[in-house]
């Protein structure tokens, strides 16, 4: 039985055209991208117009296609909001190779100046360094547009099914600030402590998980003029250097104990912290590894005891407990990326579009951040 064919896109479908009155003027610039091979002077589909047509399909779930997306640009209502013509298949599909994408990050990094922290007060004052979140999560693809994946594997030339956006997260203002793509394995120029050792910039206080505790990535972050609020494994072994009293409030926040340690004394003396470094144990939740549904683990096991280690020698324990606990908003985040922000396969072609195109749209878009706050704070550490 044939399949049914999917009905004409109409005027009425359309929705969230009213956002363009504030996008159109932000892509002007794009204008004359990837116009210099056009010596004949006939191109019609502009980057401007195209980044117009890639928001109309993310704002407009009836859009599914590049055919949709031709549809919905004869409309007559599409033509005049976004000032672009009818938009021909074969120019959306061959704008991936044409226009690159480094005029919009720049974008994006504009409109992210522009936000401003979600509370009043700076959350963290003892913190002089921005803190980001730093993370990395898996994106698969459907079987049916393996071929269209612009990643392809280093060993035979296949397309990929899946890809990693290795993200850094603005805590403070509650939004990406930067997304790198890679293959889904998570070795060689693909892990995630490899990708954020080449990203690093100073005054961050980059927060991460234990998959990034590594000595030699601490000490990159110290000489980046950055600070780290890291987890490390429950094996972990330490000498005790300098023990420090719990403070009633550190106690309230469920801090166990607070004390500058010598690490690393298993590894050669390159290897080793060159800083001195502080251990933060916090209580929470015991969590036991098990298998899960469909596959995989849960997750590594915790014996109920967070070890947190840092180079903030001055910031009072709670915070530094505060500050990790605050982690949960990148995971939130890419809760949201998967399930609402309808990353376009077609324009995969070429690395770096998923990422402009849905930090734009993220940017831009009324989210309620303050929501993904609350869930954090909610949160367990």
């Amino acid at each position: 039985m044939a399949a049914k064919r999917a009905s004409k896109i109409r005027e009425s479908d359309i929705v969230g055209l009213k956002y363009f009155d504030r996008l159109m003027p932000l892509l002007e610039r794009l204008h004359d991208v990837g116009t210099e091979r056009d010596r004949a002077g006939n191109r019609t589909l502009f980057f401007d117009s195209y980044c117009s047509y890639i928001l109309l399909f993310l704002f407009n779930p009836i859009v599914t296609s590049l055919r949709g997306i031709q549809q919905a640009s004869e409309l007559k209502r599409v033509q005049k909001k976004l000032g672009c013509p009818r938009a021909a298949l074969g120019s959306l599909s061959e704008a991936t190779a044409v226009f690159d994408p480094e005029p919009v990050k720049q974008i994006a990094a504009e409109l992210a100046q522009q936000l401003q922290p979600l509370a009043g007060d700076r959350r963290f004052p003892e913190v002089k360094h921005l803190v980001t979140a730093v993370d990395g999560t898996v994106v698969q693809t459907l079987s049916r547009l393996v071929q269209a994946a612009y990643l392809k594997s280093p060993t035979d030339g296949r397309s990929l099914s899946a890809w990693r956006l290795h993200t850094h997260f603005d805590v403070e203002r509650g939004l990406p600030v930067r997304m790198d793509v890679t293959g889904a394995g998570n070795h060689g120029e693909a892990d995630e402590r490899v990708v954020l050792r080449k990203t690093l910039q100073p005054d961050r206080c980059y927060v991460l998980d234990r998959g990034y505790a590594q000595f030699t990535l601490f000490n990159a972050i110290v000489a980046a003029d950055s600070s780290y609020v890291c987890r490390v494994r429950d094996n972990s072994v330490y000498e005790v250097l300098e023990q420090r009293p719990l403070s009633p409030e550190a106690l309230q926040a469920d801090v166990t104990f607070d004390a500058v340690v010598h690490l690393g004394d298993s590894r050669t003396a390159r290897d080793r912290p060159q800083h001195p470094v502080r251990l933060v144990f916090v209580t929470t939740t015991p969590h036991h590894k098990r298998g899960k549904q469909g596959g995989g683990t849960t997750g590594p096991r915790s014996d109920g005891t967070l070890r947190i280690a840092t180079n903030l020698l001055d910031v009072p324990a709670e915070v530094i407990a505060f500050i990790y606990q605050q982690r949960w908003l990148i995971e939130i985040f890419f809760r949201f990326l998967k399930t609402h922000s309808r990353l376009p396969p077609f324009v995969e072609h070429q690395p770096g579009r998923h990422r402009d195109s849905s930090v734009l749209r993220y940017h831009r878009l009324p989210v309620d951040r303050s929501v993904d706050r609350q869930e954090a704070d909610q949160a367990n550490l």
